[in-house]
């Protein structure tokens, strides 16, 4: 009886600061890849590549992690993923004290690392909010608490690293210190605090099937298969129109300054959690086809007209401007190519949820280990960037968004045909 009445307050304060976290160390890869290009002279492919290690260890880490929560429960799982993701962000912020012919590698191998522990963090933090929560509407709430956070984290880690680089011409991995010390303090409260207080550990159902048996019956459903590829591609269009951007905009030949690009690109993300609040009120009364149709074909436009507009064409975006030691918000003038970009963040904001319902339809026991596959799938962050970046060091950066193109064509195809049900579970043997 005791435990059941049981204050979670603390904890749960601690969990959505993880959510918030997996955003904030995700989203510091992307403005890194300035650094990386102003200190190491390193290409667009070579300055995404912090980006592409880090979700690199999603292939790595997806299904074991889930393994791992199944045998040792939330609260060890969580302690595990937090020391990594300390040890991560630690070795990135020593890559700013090596010399400059191990510093990048230094860097990616922290960022490998961090990769690891974002993993493990994205496998623990639903369940077990939901299960702080008490499940039900109260356990739903909270996770959407968690994710709302996670958006506005995501919306200030790339403002605030640009404010930091400053010049971007002149930027060091050191300028980005401040961020890695408030990374690593709230990974070292978090561990503390998770460590000397009760979480409950729910009995968790163990499949009767061996997972490599279930894992090889989802692969048997073709809307499921192409749902799995749809997940690679949309993380890697949700990753890669904002990081390029971002890239572009503080290229000393477009002129808008490391804090300008970050501001940018950090709306981008404020409009993927206006989008996901949105989506989150729609949801009952529209489809998931019919949401994923739209994003896909809306995105499509967006970035098309990005692609095609004239480069000389601005519009006045409100942003974020650092001005020595002060910091304003107001409009400053952009090119309208990039509010083009940054409103494709509408469109990416429901497309996981869309495309999670489409692929899971009629997979009955088979759901848990899609869901292990969806994480695998997630390397597609990392991927797809690296190509549309390779793109934009052979071609230029307005022509590397056709990656992007086909990125969202290919999900328009499964919004419109590849999501259709050919099989159920009751049909596999």
């Amino acid at each position: 009886m005791e435990t059941k009445k049981q204050n979670y307050t603390v904890p749960i304060i601690m969990m959505i600061l993880l959510f918030g976290m997996i955003s904030f160390v995700t989203n510091l890869a992307a403005p890194m890849g300035v650094v990386l290009k102003a200190q190491f002279g390193a290409s667009n492919f070579q300055g995404m590549m912090g980006n592409a290690m880090n979700f690199i260890a999603y292939a790595v880490m997806g299904i074991p992690g889930g393994i791992l929560l199944q045998k040792i429960g939330y609260k060890k799982t969580a302690l595990i993923a937090i020391a990594v993701g300390f040890i991560g962000v630690g070795i990135q912020y020593l890559s700013g004290y090596a010399g400059e012919g191990s510093a990048f590698s230094i860097y990616l191998t922290g960022a490998f690392v961090a990769g690891f522990s974002m993993t493990l963090l994205n496998t623990v933090v639903n369940p077990m909010l939901n299960t702080l929560g008490g499940g039900g509407n109260k356990g739903n709430q909270l996770i959407q608490v968690g994710g709302s956070f996670n958006s506005v984290m995501a919306t200030f880690t790339p403002a605030f690293v640009g404010i930091l680089i400053g010049e971007a011409t002149k930027a060091r991995i050191s300028d980005i210190f401040p961020v890695m010390y408030i990374a690593m303090g709230v990974f070292a409260l978090v561990f503390f605090v998770l460590l000397f207080v009760n979480i409950p550990e729910p009995s968790l159902e163990f499949a009767k099937e061996p997972m490599k048996n279930l894992m090889a019956g989802a692969m048997k459903f073709r809307h499921f298969v192409l749902g799995a590829v749809a997940i690679f591609v949309y993380v890697g269009v949700e990753i890669g129109v904002p990081g390029t951007m971002m890239l572009w905009l503080a290229d000393p030949a477009v002129g808008m300054g490391a804090g300008i690009a970050g501001s940018v690109a950090g709306t981008y993300w404020l409009l993927m959690l206006v989008g996901r609040l949105t989506g989150a009120a729609l949801g009952s009364k529209i489809s998931s086809k019919t949401m994923l149709t739209v994003a896909s074909f809306l995105g499509l436009i967006l970035v098309l007209s990005g692609i095609f507009i004239s480069a000389s064409a601005t519009v006045n975006m409100p942003v974020f401007k650092s001005s020595g030691s002060s910091l304003s918000f107001g409009l400053e003038e952009v090119p309208v190519k990039a509010m083009l970009f940054v409103l494709v963040g509408l469109c990416t904001s429901i497309m996981w949820g869309g495309i999670f319902n489409l692929a899971v339809e009629g997979l009955g026991k088979y759901v848990a280990a899609a869901s292990g596959i969806f994480m695998t799938m997630v390397v597609g962050g990392g991927l797809i960037p690296l190509v549309q970046n390779a793109v934009a060091d052979a071609a230029g950066y307005i022509p590397s968004y056709w990656v992007m193109i086909a990125g969202l064509g290919y999900l328009l195809f499964y919004a419109l045909i590849g999501s259709k049900v050919t099989k159920r579970a009751d049909d596999v043997a």
